[in-house]
């Protein structure tokens, strides 16, 4: 990398940071190249670990401060600005975006203003052209003013007024249509489970230039990212709910049909090419693989992003075709996720005619909800973001940001590729060849999700995939794993937290996901060969187990005073029935409930010390939650340790197991209320309660006020 290259990317920054960062790399490669393998010995991990901040820069693009920029769409535009569209239903030119000086700040112009929530915002001849709740509009400046003066409607979106009825769009493909995505409603009673009120809603569309609509396929739910992809083809990402075991991002061909039957309605209109009908769907409870069998038509997703790993609102999607400029990762899919205010990454592959790909973990932190990125010129991403109506781990109502490559190279896994009996993986920088047999490291594994009306999936046919073999590159750029068992059409979680760089780093992201829809025809390896090594097998002592001292230990459930004020036995923290030593029954009955949004309904609830309480947490939201107790000042220990459980989250119902964790509820669906049993502890104070499903518990959280 030229220092001309590296002062061009990153002329937001200061000369001596510059030149800290120009020796840093030239003490990484000095010490890479002098690295003496005869020696074979492992690499000491650092104790300076980088962080995701350290290789992508967050800057905040600051806003006047009486400009609500709820970011629903953003785009560049000619001479170097950028336009965000709002879900208030207004478009903003940005002025001088990339400045970072303070006497030289970025200015704001509104261009149009009176739409509904526009989700969707494209540049197109001279045009801005946007999906608002109704209608896809064509907004032009004629006479040059800077402010739109025509308001042209392209075609009317058909929509009953239902809050949920989002629009999303439009990109333009090859042949200048434009495609747009089309939400659900939801019902009345069973308000959670998906309809479609109005014609085309579930489906994804094309708008030919004269306003004709084109049914392309149907079964979406909540399709908040819609664009083109490799070959021209149309790419979405879907948000888990009814019907939708987890997000994901996938190709979508005509005639396909994706999940939800709500889109169904529509079927037999005229234009529709899909197959698939209403009557053919019922409550399989079981993979989506398996229901294809009998329904051909139905279309498995590409890439799965693992629910509560890789976000929890799956939004928008950019491919990285900044030549470099943004990092390692050319060619590659950035995925945004609204609940989580993050960014995944995705590489993406074809096997026998099919796409499928990893997943990985990229960049957490934003200030709000990710909805929409777009490119600058200078190879830099712009991000729209907004919590309203659905809230974020970000605590900002909206911000607008840029991500900025600081010219360092992560250690990541690049990407992983299906072999026919394993997968090989590259990598950013040299491994490690010490600590890359060593059979601790790597850990595989493979999941799915059942197709069910349910809201979501847990993880389910959970199965070990055995190591048999290693392979690593002569150039110590990639590594062969050969699998005992590959199981086609599931998710394999591939972890190797303790491989290490030749310098020493970890990865930053230690975990990839990758949809194995086809397994790759070809020749298995030869792993008795010489270039193969088997895993290395650490010996393990099981220690001794010494016998309990019953006689100090306490009864079930009871309290007991300690350093920590009080301890709860786990088997007591979620009783569903009132304890039979309750002869005259409980002494309070608390109700809490949610609102839409990801709230509790009350920020406070009442309680003496010791009181024996029937608690009934009811679900009113959209969304599955759950309750937990916890001991003062607990909610972002429990909340944290909560997001770290992964793909087990969901067995765990998301509770850690861990003392801070007094009380709580499984998950409770959407429309469901459970009941739980518990007494006060015994001490005043303020406990804290909190919702630990993915992404909930930065905002969804109260207060337990135990006062005599």
């Amino acid at each position: 990398m030229s220092k001309e290259f590296i002062l061009k990317a990153l002329k937001p920054f200061s000369l001596l940071f510059l030149a800290g960062m120009l020796h840093a790399q030239h003490h990484q490669h000095h010490h890479a190249t002098n690295l003496s393998p005869q020696k074979n010995l492992a690499v000491t991990k650092r104790s300076n670990q980088p962080k995701e901040k350290d290789f992508y820069k967050l800057v905040n693009i600051g806003l006047p401060s009486d400009l609500i920029l709820e970011g629903g769409g953003i785009c560049a535009i000619p001479n170097g600005r950028i336009a965000v569209s709002t879900r208030r239903g207004e478009i903003w030119i940005v002025e001088n975006p990339y400045s970072l000086d303070y006497d030289n700040r970025p200015s704001f112009r509104r261009f149009a203003r009176g739409l509904h929530e526009i989700l969707g915002l494209r540049y197109h001849d001279g045009s801005f052209y946007v999906a608002q709740r109704g209608e896809l509009t064509k907004l032009t400046d004629t006479d040059g003013d800077g402010e739109a003066d025509r308001y042209d409607c392209v075609s009317s979106l058909p929509t009953v007024g239902h809050y949920h009825e989002y629009s999303y769009g439009p990109v333009f493909d090859s042949e200048g249509n434009m495609v747009v995505s089309l939400n659900v409603a939801f019902g009345s009673v069973d308000w959670y489970n998906a309809k479609s009120y109005a014609p085309w809603r579930g489906w994804v569309i094309k708008v030919k230039p004269d306003g004709e609509i084109i049914p392309w396929a149907a079964g979406v739910r909540s399709p908040c990212g819609i664009g083109v992809g490799p070959e021209g083809k149309v790419f979405y990402t879907e948000n888990q709910g009814d019907w939708v075991g987890s997000g994901y991002f996938t190709v979508l061909e005509k005639g396909d049909f994706m999940a939800n039957p709500a889109s169904l309605n529509w079927a037999d209109s005229p234009g529709s090419t899909v197959l698939a009908r209403k009557e053919m769907i019922q409550d399989f409870r079981k993979p989506m693989f398996e229901v294809k069998k009998e329904i051909p038509s139905l279309r498995l997703p590409s890439v799965w992003l693992p629910h509560g790993v890789l976000g929890v609102s799956t939004s928008d999607f950019v491919l990285d075709s900044m030549g470099g400029r943004f990092g390692p990762f050319e060619g590659q899919f950035l995925i945004g996720d609204q609940g989580q205010s993050k960014i995944s990454r995705v590489y993406l592959e074809k096997v026998n005619g099919v796409y499928q790909g990893c997943a990985f973990g990229f960049r957490e932190g934003f200030a709000s909800g990710v909805l929409r990125q777009c490119w600058g010129s200078d190879g830099s991403m712009f991000v729209a973001q907004t919590n309203r109506g659905w809230a974020s781990t970000g605590p900002a109502p909206f911000a607008l940001q840029r991500l900025i490559w600081a010219g360092k190279t992560p250690f990541e896994m690049k990407t992983v590729q299906a072999r026919t009996d394993g997968f090989e993986i590259q990598f950013t920088l040299p491994v490690d060849s010490a600590s890359v047999f060593d059979s601790e490291i790597w850990n595989v594994s493979s999941f799915t999700y059942n197709y069910h009306q349910k809201y979501g999936s847990p993880v389910v046919r959970e199965g070990k995939c055995p190591l048999k073999a290693i392979r690593l590159s002569a150039d110590k750029m990639s590594v062969r794993l050969v699998l005992d068992s590959m199981r086609q059409f599931f998710i394999h979680e591939i972890k190797a937290p303790g491989l290490l760089s030749a310098d020493g780093y970890e990865l930053l992201h230690s975990s990839a996901y990758y949809t194995l829809n086809e397994i790759p025809l070809g020749q298995k390896a030869d792993i008795n060969s010489a270039e193969w090594k088997k895993p290395k097998q650490k010996l393990v002592v099981k220690p001794q187990k010494k016998n309990m001292d019953l006689s100090t230990s306490p009864k079930p459930g009871t309290l007991t005073s300690g350093i920590q004020g009080f301890t709860v036995k786990k088997t007591m923290k979620q009783l569903n029935q009132m304890p039979a030593s309750w002869i005259t029954g409980p002494d309070k009955t608390i109700q809490l409930g949610t609102t839409p949004g990801m709230r509790f309904d009350k920020a406070e609830i009442e309680a003496k010390p010791g009181q024996k309480i029937r608690f009934v947490f009811n679900n009113y939201d959209d969304m599955q939650h759950n309750f937990v107790l916890g001991k003062p000042k607990s909610a972002d220990k429990i909340g944290e340790a909560a997001a770290k459980l992964g793909i087990q989250g969901n067995k765990m119902d998301y509770v850690p197991d861990m003392g801070l964790v007094l009380y709580n509820t499984g998950i409770v669906e959407p429309g469901n209320s459970e009941t739980i049993w518990f007494e006060v502890p015994p001490f005043e104070g303020n406990y804290d309660f909190v919702c630990t499903m993915p992404g909930h518990y930065m905002i969804m959280r109260g207060v337990l006020k135990v006062k005599k």
